[in-house]
């Protein structure tokens, strides 16, 4: 084969060789995900919260063998509605955390104006509100906090919105709900 050039175009075209063809190698993506630094981060959350949590009343803890997967559990605080109440919680990490929030939800029954019945829960810091500056012990704090002081402006439970300034039937409720001893559907 011969090589042939065409000096009007200033170019010349290799005929022994195949046409480039675009590599079928896929790139990384241009914001990858580096889960080894999650993972630390998630390890470092875990430590810190083991050293304080359990002192405020909140702790939580791998589930199984997954650090993306956590169970955490927040007790009532003293002096409020909820006190005595120890809740079960579900924490799901996503790949990207800490730019977007994990996915927390009930798994024990809890009537509040800001939970749903699946457990789901109206919070800010967990939807347009979130920081990668938080970290697990200021999400389950913040959940503690909840129970004593709910968002009526925005429930998820109309009812427990409406029963709240009814602190006897509204305790009653949150008894009743608490020790029928149901957890949320998932």
């Amino acid at each position: 084969m011969e090589v042939r050039s065409n000096p009007a175009a200033g170019n010349s075209f290799d005929h022994r060789r195949p046409p480039a063809v675009p590599s079928k190698q896929q790139l990384p993506a241009p914001h990858s995900v580096d889960t080894s630094a999650v993972s630390q981060r998630l390890q470092k959350e875990l430590m810190a919260l083991m050293m304080s949590g359990g002192d405020l009343g909140v702790s939580a803890f791998p589930d199984g063998e997954s650090i993306f997967t956590w169970i955490g559990t927040v007790e009532g605080g003293k002096g409020t509605l909820y006190e005595g109440l120890s809740y079960k919680l579900s924490l799901h990490f996503p790949l990207d955390y800490p730019f977007k929030p994990p996915q927390v939800k009930f798994e024990t029954m809890c009537f509040h104006p800001n939970v749903d019945q699946f457990g789901n829960i109206c919070l800010d810091i967990l939807q347009d509100k979130w920081s990668s500056a938080y970290d697990c012990r200021t999400i389950l704090l913040s959940i503690q906090s909840l129970l004593e002081e709910p968002n009526l402006e925005s429930p998820l439970n109309s009812y427990a919105a409406a029963l709240w300034n009814d602190k006897e039937d509204y305790r009653r409720m949150v008894h009743k709900q608490y020790f029928s001893g149901e957890a949320h559907e998932s």
